[in-house]
Order: C-alpha cells, then structure tokens, then sequence
C-alpha cells in the first residue's frame, strides 16, 4: 500500500517541494522517517499517530515507512504533520489522493486530537506552489490570511484533519477562501505634529523620507529624538500590495504573525544588547534578523554608539545592496532588507556637550563618537541636530503640519523620482549609483563650486559628496525642479554635521 502528497518547506525565505512517500508493509508495528529530517519532523510520527486515531480512523498493526524526497534536502518545521496524516489515510484506502497529487500542495501542524496548528512559512509555500502551477494549497485555518495574499492560486483553510478528509472526500464542497483588498493599508497613529518646535529636524526628515535616505538624529537626552523616529512611518506611503507580500513573507518565516497580513509599514527597534545574528539573521534554524524584519519600513537604532562594532558593521551589506547573503554549514540564503534607517545619538557619553552641563573631557567624547565607524557614517545620508526644545515652544499652541499634509508633500516627490526612474529598476534617489547621478542629477556651476570648496575644506569622501548630491535631489524634487542649485547644496551640505564637527577636532 502506497501513496504520495505533495508538500513543501522553506530555506530563508523561499518555498521547495516536497514529495512525501507512504509505504505499508506487514512487519512489526513501527513509524520510520527518512529523508534527511530534522528533530522536529521525526517528532511528527507520535503527533500524526494520535491525532489520526483521536479522529476516528482505525490504524492497523502495519510498518509505516515515510520518505520526504527529495531525501538530500534538509528537512525541519512541524508543517510535515497534515501530508504525512494524509498519505497514511490514503494509503489505508479511507481516501483515493491519486487525482489530487499534482493539484494540491498540503502544509500543517497536528495536534493530537486532530487539530491544525499555525505553521511558519505559509506565504512562502503558496508562491512556489503557484509557481509550479497547482491549483490549490491546503493548509491550517490560521494562515488563511497571509495565503490568501497571493493571486492566481485557491487556498482551502481547514480547522481539522476530518474536515480535510471530508473535503478530499468529495463529500464537502468548499470556496476557497478570499481576502479583501489591502491597498488602502492602514497608517501609524502617530503624528508628526505631536511635536512642538524641532522645524530644522522635521524638515530634515521630510527630505529624509521622501528621498528614502538614511538618518541620524545627534542631542542630548529629552530633546525629542526617539519621538520623532516613531513618527517617520506615519509619513511613509501606504504599503501596496506587492510590498505587503513581501514584508509578510519575511514575518511569516519569523513566526511573527499575529493571523493577519502586515497592512502597515514595519517599526523595528532593537535593544542595543542586540547580537550581530539578531540584527542581520542567521542561527543554526535560520530566522530574519532585524533588517529583514524592518523591509519596506523604518529600522530604528537608539543610543547608536551603544550597539557593538562588530554588530553596527554588519549593516554595511544591507544599506548598499539592498538585501543580505548568510552562509553558514547546512544553508544560504538571500533574503531582501531594504529599509530607512534611523539612528539616535548624544553628543557625548553624559549627553550634554554643548548645552551647558557636560563634564566629560575632550578624549571621552571622541572615544564616544568614534564607536561608529567613518564607513558607517558615510552611508548615512542625514546628520541632523536634535537641539533641547525650549520652554515657550513647549506651550506654544501654534498651527502646525500634521502627517497628512506633510505626506502629501513626499507623495508629489515620489512621483516625480517614478517618472525618473520609469526605465530603471530603483525607485528612490537614495539608491542612485555613480552612473544614475551622472544622468539624473543636473547641478548649477554654482552649487558645483559650493561643493568643490566643501568637500576641500571638510574633507568628504567620495560616499559623502555622492550622499550630499543624492539629498540635494532630493530637496530640488520636493520643490519641484529639476536643476540642482546653490541653496539645494548649501542645504545638502548642511546635513553633514557630523563630519563638521570632526573637522573641528571633537
């Protein structure tokens, strides 16, 4: 008695089909899994055991033997339970799956009465079963959601082994499920005009996020930084749907989905504490790390001198390119990390250099401030100062922008960098190579000359001045022009604080 379910697994994340084979044979009574399975699989056998008794079917004294091929492929997650369920019921003869083999792929947890549990990695399967042309995915009703992202493929949630029997059955007919629409994906309830005074920095970030360039907030402790940083996502464009599919394929091999799809732009905020493996990802069971996590969204670090070197060094990788490449002993993978990042600083170990109550000595800022390396900074775009607020704007009870109208400003930007970029494959000024600056970034002789001076007397990088003309396109794009000139540089170069302030020697 023999039978074969097409099922799948994931490595980092992207789905590979899985045939899982059932053989029984008369022997002593026994359940044997094959096929290069981790832990976590071979565990399945005691799960599928009691959760196909515990539904009413009969199991005879039979040898069961499992093959999940192809068998030089690892194996791991509790997604095996459903196909394996299924292919012992088949093969007893309670279900005929011959037809259904090349039509449904089937994923999912058992528990030991016959329910289905969440499964990572649902969204990644459905891709490459619509890939490979099936016509339909099985899977437990909890991830109904994120599956039904996908276009062009039926997805068939059911809660219980039974229901999935009665289905294959023919004895209960079954739509598939569909979600509604998510392109009007809700946006962060906070607002940018929560904060009083700051109009250097909110101008700044504006740039910042209508550019997608890099940011990097510098001042002492309660001027407003990490408040600002939390509101960036209420400025950015809602997601569409092919960016939502993306984020949630990251968040569904996470684990981290709450039974619905990610409808808003990811906030990531890790501790300072964090390792080099949790901010880029990896480990001996791969999982996303914080860039990846924080994809077509905002990656926040406070306290950035806090973090380790060896951690903040890896997110050269990722800012440049665009995505991370992890190689370790039993897989690679390539997975996407395109984000805005946004750092926090204080001028100095206390926090307080330059406003009045700072005690620290010359050689203790420096030895601060140089715990991020220069190649770091040079891939940020911003630096801004975040100054103290004082008393009389705190009470000040003004009109100020609230995140509507200020997105509306970023919005006409981004349609003009669309309509620039149409026949490439960037979207945003920030991601402009030396060939795409060359074409796209027209710069008056006089801003040329501010520039060539700057650079001089600063001493930029190559990095810094391509960083200087990228946000100057930036600023020429948000008002609408399409020649770089001279006070779109001189506020370019203003931006820079950083290296200003090692050019002073501190």
């Amino acid at each position: 008695m023999y039978s074969k379910v097409s099922c799948a697994n994931v490595i980092g994340v992207d789905g590979f089909l899985v045939d899982v084979e059932v053989d029984l044979s008369n022997g002593i009574p026994s359940v044997v899994i094959v096929g290069l399975a981790e832990t976590s699989v071979k565990e399945a056998r005691e799960r599928v055991i009691s959760a196909i008794r515990n539904s009413g079917f009969n199991l005879p004294s039979k040898k069961i033997r499992i093959n999940l091929a192809p068998a030089d492929m690892r194996k791991e997650g509790s997604l095996f339970d459903l196909p394996i369920a299924i292919g012992i019921l088949s093969a007893l003869g309670y279900i005929d799956y011959t037809e259904f083999y090349k039509k449904y792929v089937i994923i999912g947890e058992l528990s030991l009465d016959g329910k289905l549990r969440k499964v990572k990695g649902a969204l990644s399967v459905c891709l490459m079963a619509k890939e490979l042309n099936y016509e339909g995915i099985i899977l437990p009703f909890a991830n109904r959601q994120e599956a039904s992202i996908v276009d062009g493929i039926k997805i068939y949630p059911f809660e219980h082994l039974n229901e999935v029997v009665e289905f294959l059955r023919n004895e209960k007919r079954k739509e598939p499920f569909v979600i509604d629409s998510i392109e009007n994906s809700a946006q962060d309830e906070l607002d940018i005009s929560d904060i009083r005074g700051q109009w250097a920095v909110k101008r700044a970030i504006e740039i910042a996020v209508a550019g997608r360039h890099n940011l990097l907030m510098l001042g002492p402790p309660g001027s407003g930084k990490t408040m600002i940083a939390k509101r960036i996502p209420g400025l950015l464009p809602p997601l569409t749907k092919e960016e939502a599919l993306e984020t949630t394929k990251i968040y569904s091999i996470a684990g981290l989905l709450n039974g619905d799809i990610i409808r808003k732009r990811p906030f990531r905020n890790p501790h300072h504490s964090i390792s080099d493996i949790g901010l880029i990802g990896g480990g001996t069971n791969f999982q996303p790390g914080e860039v990846s996590l924080a994809h077509n969204g905002v990656l926040f670090l406070d306290e950035l001198p806090e973090f380790s070197r060896r951690t903040l060094e890896v997110l050269r990788q990722p800012l440049e390119d665009g995505f991370v490449i992890i190689s370790r002993a039993n897989y690679k993978v390539k997975i996407p990390s395109k984000f805005m990042l946004v750092c926090a600083m204080n001028p100095c170990p206390c926090g307080y250099f330059g406003y009045g109550n700072c005690k620290c000595t010359t050689n203790q800022i420096r030895q601060y401030r140089n715990k991020v390396s220069g190649p770091l900074l040079d891939r940020i775009d911003i630096h801004i100062e975040v100054p103290q607020v004082p008393y009389e704007n705190l009470r000040q009870e003004n009109n100020r922008e609230n995140s509507i109208i200020v997105r509306e400003r970023i919005l006409r930007a981004i349609e003009i960098q669309n309509m620039r970029f149409k026949d490439t494959n960037i979207k945003y000024n920030n991601q402009m190579d030396e060939k795409n600056i060359s074409k796209f970034c027209k710069i008056n002789p006089k801003a040329e000359e501010l520039l060539m001076n700057a650079s001089r007397k600063f001493n930029f990088s190559a990095r810094a001045i391509h960083k200087i003309i990228k946000v100057s396109r930036t600023i020429a794009d948000l008002e609408g022009v399409d020649e770089i000139k001279l006070e779109h540089i001189a506020e370019s170069i203003s931006y820079r604080i950083l290296d200003k302030l090692n050019y002073d020697g501190i």
